[in-house]
């Protein structure tokens, strides 16, 4: 189903231990943790996978685990899990960025089902960052060409519109294709359109 690894933060060893057999079903890569403190000290160097955290732990919710590793820069796609739901945890849960919310006892369809929509949400962050990583390497002008390119507009147009000569847009549109890896006026579109998405 994927390739992300799934953590899992929840004082109950029984949950726990129901998670990793499940997922292990599935072939998923689960780590569990009992302790969010434990977590927060590992999560700088793990792998960025897909979170469930459960919304009521001792020390540290789900919640406040969440809003605190999002300050410290790590903003993976997030399932809180719950036994004591309530409209107004919900509610600041899916606030927060969270991706789901779940009530335990948890259905196995809908477990796997908002896995494979934090895994998707997962992909299109990584896509987005490589896309950003790419676009960033070029000059302002090729990013204004690249911009053009991707709406349509051919060589003539851009060249009028940038006072530039069709030799030159085409010196850019081959520069751009060096540093995106692609010729295709496709991929120059969805990579223009995804780089500067949010």
């Amino acid at each position: 189903m994927t390739s992300a690894p799934v953590y899992l933060v929840d004082d109950d060893e029984a949950v726990r231990s129901a998670f990793s057999l499940l997922l292990g079903t599935y072939g998923i890569s689960i780590e569990t943790f009992g302790d969010p403190a434990a977590f927060l000290a590992r999560a700088p160097k793990l792998k960025p996978g897909v979170l469930v955290l459960d919304l009521r732990m001792p020390a540290i919710t789900g919640l406040q685990l969440h809003e605190r590793l999002a300050a410290i820069g790590c903003d993976w796609p997030t399932i809180i899990c719950t036994g004591h739901g309530d409209v107004h945890a919900c509610r600041r849960a899916f606030k927060a960025g969270v991706v789901d919310f779940l009530t335990k006892p948890i259905d196995e369809q809908v477990l796997v089902e908002a896995l494979q929509q934090a895994c998707a949400a997962l992909d299109m962050r990584a896509e987005r960052a490589e896309a950003a990583h790419l676009v960033a390497q070029l000059t302002e002008r090729e990013r204004e060409v690249l911009d053009m390119v991707g709406r349509g507009w051919s060589t003539r147009e851009i060249a009028e519109s940038l006072h530039l000569s069709p030799r030159t847009v085409d010196t850019h549109r081959a520069n751009i294709a060096q540093k995106l890896g692609t010729t295709s006026v496709a991929e120059f579109a969805r990579l223009a359109l995804i780089g500067k998405a949010p």
